[in-house]
Parts: structure tokens; C-alpha cells; sequence
């Protein structure tokens, strides 16, 4: 599976759960960490738990295993590491908190949308 693959992988899953707010990042040339940044929210902490067990099944299914997952139980940042991709699940005040999307603002917006409908 390509890099992309893993990424709609990543981003449809979290779609299932009603994520809010999908962006992708495109890291490339700009972190050492991963390619892609997936950054999305969720209004409850069981519907963040959802999401996130969502990515890591359905990336799982693909023959991907997660090198991390961090802040699960506490279901407020939720970051999973897929390899070339990484996805942060917030609460939504933390992301507002936390606002990745400003820290990260020199990185492209990858427009993943027209892939979802």
C-alpha cells in the first residue's frame, strides 16, 4: 500500500466516526516525523476513542501495525502513529488549545475532500 493509500486509509476511518474537521498536512520536507499529519476532533471522549480505534483497526486490516498510539484512555489528544502517518484525534477544546493547524502553518494543506464524497 502507497503512503497515499495509508493516508485515505486513515482519513476515511476517521470519516466513519463523523470526525469534524478533517485536515491533512502534508509534512514533507518539513518534519522528520512522518509525511502526513492527520489532524481532526471529536466532540465527546467516547467519540474520539471511536475514532481512533476506527484508524487503527482499519489500518490494521490493511497489513499496517501501529509503531504507537498515545492518550487513548484519557481521550482528550490521541495520537497515532502509523509510519508515513501520523494522526492527532482531538477533544475539540484541545484542539482549539493546542491549534496544530497555526504551529505546523507553514506546511500544505493537502485537500483530501473530493476523495471523500
Amino acid at each position: 500500500m502507497s503512503e497515499r493509500e495509508l493516508l485515505m486509509t486513515a482519513v476515511k476511518a476517521a470519516d466513519d466516526k463523523r470526525a469534524e474537521d478533517i485536515m491533512v498536512l502534508n509534512m514533507k520536507g518539513i518534519s522528520l516525523i512522518a509525511d502526513y499529519f492527520v489532524i481532526c476532533h471529536g466532540n465527546s471522549d467516547k467519540q474520539v476513542q471511536a475514532i481512533a480505534r476506527e484508524i487503527r483497526e482499519k489500518a490494521e486490516e490493511q497489513g499496517y501495525n501501529l509503531k504507537r498510539i498515545e492518550g487513548f484512555d484519557e481521550a482528550r489528544w490521541v495520537l497515532i502513529d502509523i509510519g508515513d502517518v501520523v494522526v492527532h484525534v482531538f477533544h475539540k477544546e484541545e484542539r482549539i488549545y493546542y491549534n496544530l493547524e497555526r504551529l505546523w502553518g507553514d506546511a500544505p494543506i493537502e485537500n483530501v475532500q473530493s476523495e471523500l464524497n
